[in-house]
């Protein structure tokens, strides 16, 4: 890869720049000295018994845009980069341009956000134009997973029913998770709870905590054994919110459900990561996408909030 960076490259593009514009200009005077003869002045070529081809010279108006054309690329190379690795006068870069756009953009948005930098979250979320501005934020870069009515989907949870597993759900817990990301990871468990025939009993009990479809007698069987689960899950298999843990009593199944899917995870464990998005948005934008993501769990009290402000 050093080889594309060396200053070897910079002359070869110089050198294969400059012999294009020798070309053009020696190509010009070839042209500008050709005469019409005056006896002959066909090339030879005959068509239909009498059409032929001509060799007149070019046309004064093309060699015009031709002389145009050379001068305008001199003074492009002198003006921008393009002779090697010259910067040319203006210094231009496309690096520059967009630096120069991010800070103009910038300043716009700092504007727009510095209305909402003194709102609690709670009048945030009633606000019309906060929330039309969480909405877009989070189509552009939460919706890929969440889905467009953040209802989620296998692996990626439904952010409208107010279930979190490694916090309460509060604004601060929600910007933190956005800023700096989240990984949650269950260990395969099959060796602690024993052997093939105890992990079913086990899936079976899991199920039946919430009501599920499942087998009594295998979750009779199974009970004993959940104590290896009860350490992250609870006894009562409610879930431990801060290790992250999932309550199993409430028919939410993150990653799949029914025996097989239960299966599968107690023997082959679970990992699951939310990137981080500090480096992709401002602490304002994350501020406007947490109450954003907060009110669609709390229509109610987001709408009490509304009422308040009017």
């Amino acid at each position: 890869m050093s080889d594309f960076i060396s200053s070897g490259w910079s002359l070869f593009v110089a050198g294969v720049v400059a012999l294009g514009l020798v070309f053009c200009v020696v190509l010009l005077v070839i042209a500008s000295k050709r005469k019409v003869m005056a006896n002959d002045n066909t090339t030879g070529h005959v068509w239909d018994e009498n059409l032929q081809e001509l060799n007149n010279p070019l046309p004064r108006w093309w060699m015009g845009l031709f002389v145009i054309t050379v001068v305008f690329a001199v003074l492009y190379l002198a003006i921008y980069p393009g002779f090697g690795s010259s910067e040319g006068a203006l210094k231009w870069s496309s690096v520059g341009q967009w630096e120069k756009e991010q800070a103009k953009a910038k300043e716009a948005l700092t504007q727009v956000y510095a209305q909402f930098e003194n709102m609690p979250v709670e009048t945030l979320a009633a606000n019309t134009q906060a929330m039309g501005i969480g909405e877009r934020l989070f189509s552009n870069n939460c919706a890929g997973c969440h889905g467009s009515d953040a209802r989620g989907s296998k692996t990626f949870p439904n952010l409208t029913d107010g279930d979190w597993l490694g916090g309460d759900g509060s604004p601060a817990y929600i910007a933190k998770t956005i800023a700096e990301g989240r990984q949650g990871m269950m260990p395969p468990m099959a060796a602690a709870v024993g052997g093939p025939e105890d992990v079913k009993n086990v899936a079976n009990y899991v199920l039946s905590l919430s009501g599920s479809a499942h087998n009594s007698i295998s979750a009779q069987l199974g009970k004993s054994k959940f104590g290896a689960c009860a350490a992250c899950h609870g006894a009562d298999g409610k879930g431990t919110q801060a290790l992250g843990a999932p309550n199993l009593t409430d028919k939410i199944w993150l990653h799949g459900w029914g025996e097989e899917a239960v299966i599968a995870i107690i023997n082959n464990g679970k990992s699951n990561m939310m990137p981080q998005h500090a480096s992709r948005l401002t602490p304002e934008q994350i501020k406007v996408l947490a109450g954003y993501v907060w009110s669609l769990s709390r229509k109610p009290a987001a709408q009490t909030a509304l009422n308040t402000v009017q």
